[in-house]
């Protein structure tokens, strides 16, 4: 039987990501494009480019701080195993 392989994992970064590039994306169509096509999308990019960026910059903050807390758990954990194993060996003077 072939070993399992893990799925591929997406960074955590991507999602924030996501919506900030359509949110600029729809501010650009809704507020600075020339086009004459884009006047009948008008107030659905001016309205979803002022949703998208702010919830892209509120979940970029979310999870830089997620991302921060796991780091500094994983960092006592790891002091703390190498602690304890310090504390099992004798000391050799």
């Amino acid at each position: 039987m072939a070993p399992k392989v893990k799925p591929p994992e997406i960074g955590p970064f991507v999602f924030p990501a996501i919506l900030a590039f359509f949110g600029l994306w729809c501010l650009y169509d809704g507020w600075f494009t020339t086009d004459p096509n884009m006047q009948e999308h008008l107030l659905f990019n001016r309205i979803a480019g002022g949703l998208l960026v702010p919830w892209a910059v509120i979940d970029f903050i979310r999870t830089r701080k997620r991302e921060k807390i796991a780091a500094e758990k994983e960092e006592k954990s790891e002091s703390n195993s190498a602690d304890d194993t310090a504390e099992g060996t004798p000391d050799k003077q």
